[in-house]
C-alpha cells in the first residue's frame, strides 16, 4: 500500500501509487504514520531524492515529514521552491528568475512569506489569459490539473504513470491557473523546471 506522503498539484498530501522525482519538506506534520496537518513551517522546499550521505527520515517522531512529488512542475504548483542546500544550482537559477520578474532579490524569509500567502489563499486558483501561461505551469481543466507545454496540455493523474495523453493547448481566452502567481512569474522569466519524462518537453 502506498503511504500518505505524496503531494498533488493542488498541494494535497495523499496516498497514491506515485513516488516521483523529488522529495519535499513542510516541517514535522505527522503523528505516527499519518499526516495530521498541512504544514508546520512557511519554508516549503523541494529537495533531491539523494544528496551526499543524507537520509530522509521515515515517520520519525519530531523529525520533518518526507513528502514526494512526481516532478518539479508538480512541486511548483503545490507552492514548493527549490532547496538552497541540496539543490543549490537550481535555487540560484530560480532566484535569478525571481529577480528578473520582480526586480528584487530578497532573503528567503520574506520570499517564503510571499509564497506562503499565495499558496494558502482561499482563492489561490487565479484566472489568466492563455497567452500569459508559461510552460511548466499547471492549469485546472474540468476540475483536474494539467501541465502546460508550449503547444499542448498534459493531464496529471494520481496513478503510477503520472501523466495522461496530451491534448491541444488553446490559443485564446482565459484559464484557471493552479501554480501560484509568483511561481508563474518565475517560470515566465526563464526558470525551466525538471519535468517527468512521461510529459515530454514543456518549453
Amino acid at each position: 500500500m502506498p503511504e500518505a506522503n505524496r503531494v498533488t498539484p493542488f498541494g494535497e498530501i495523499v496516498a497514491i501509487d506515485q513516488r516521483g522525482l523529488f522529495l519535499g519538506n513542510r516541517g514535522s506534520i505527522h503523528r505516527g504514520r499519518s499526516v495530521v496537518r498541512p504544514w508546520q513551517v512557511r519554508r516549503w522546499i523541494t529537495c533531491a531524492l539523494t544528496y551526499k550521505d543524507h537520509v530522509a527520515p521515515r515517520w520519525e517522531p519530531g523529525r520533518w515529514t518526507a513528502l514526494f512529488f512526481w516532478d518539479e512542475a508538480v512541486a511548483l504548483a503545490a507552492g514548493h521552491r527549490p532547496c538552497a542546500y541540496c539543490r543549490r544550482a537550481d535555487f540560484v537559477r530560480w532566484m535569478d528568475s525571481w529577480e528578473s520578474a520582480t526586480g528584487a532579490r530578497p532573503r528567503v524569509d520574506p520570499l517564503d512569506r510571499v509564497l506562503h500567502a499565495e499558496r494558502t489563499a482561499p482563492d489561490r486558483i487565479h484566472r489568466v489569459p492563455w497567452s500569459e501561461v508559461p510552460g511548466g505551469a499547471f492549469v485546472v481543466i474540468g476540475g483536474r490539473p494539467a501541465l502546460v507545454a508550449t503547444d499542448r496540455l498534459v493531464p496529471w493523474r494520481p496513478r503510477a504513470d503520472g501523466y495522461g495523453e496530451a491534448v491541444a493547448r488553446p490559443s485564446a481566452g482565459t484559464v484557471d491557473v493552479l501554480t501560484p502567481p509568483s511561481m508563474v512569474a518565475v517560470l515566465r522569466h526563464g526558470y525551466d523546471p525538471v519535468v517527468h519524462p512521461s510529459a515530454g518537453t514543456v518549453r
